[in-house]
């Protein structure tokens, strides 16, 4: 049983970051998105492929041709994630702000003796 894919893994890949930042900015076909890379159209399709998986693209037919766009919703997933950490190391900062500030008083109040 294959496991389930997730935007985490999406965005572990730079060319799969680099897709999702060309077609932020607009929806591309397929051969406009392998033509801005230097591997073969297999790989970038295959790339893509796992985009979709996760959710960050949704191909779209329009006539002969399979338009990729981009679904960014999902990566509010990682914002959530990294968020988590953020307020862990901002309390982490917090806490040597006011252990300088101790030692500051101390190192003024042992000057004045």
């Amino acid at each position: 049983m294959e496991a389930r894919r997730d935007v985490f893994q999406a965005i572990a890949d730079p060319t799969r970051r680099q897709i999702i930042s060309l077609i932020a900015k607009q929806p591309l076909n397929l051969n406009s998105v392998a033509e801005k890379f230097d591997m073969t159209r297999q790989a970038v399709s295959l790339h893509v492929k796992i985009l979709e998986e996760c959710g960050l693209i949704m191909l779209k037919q329009q006539g002969r041709e399979r338009y990729c766009e981009a679904r960014l919703e999902k990566l509010g997933e990682v914002s959530e994630w990294v968020e988590q950490y953020k307020q862990h190391f901002e309390q982490k900062l917090d806490s040597l702000e006011k252990y300088l500030d101790k030692l500051q008083k101390q190192k003024k109040h042992a000057k004045r003796k």
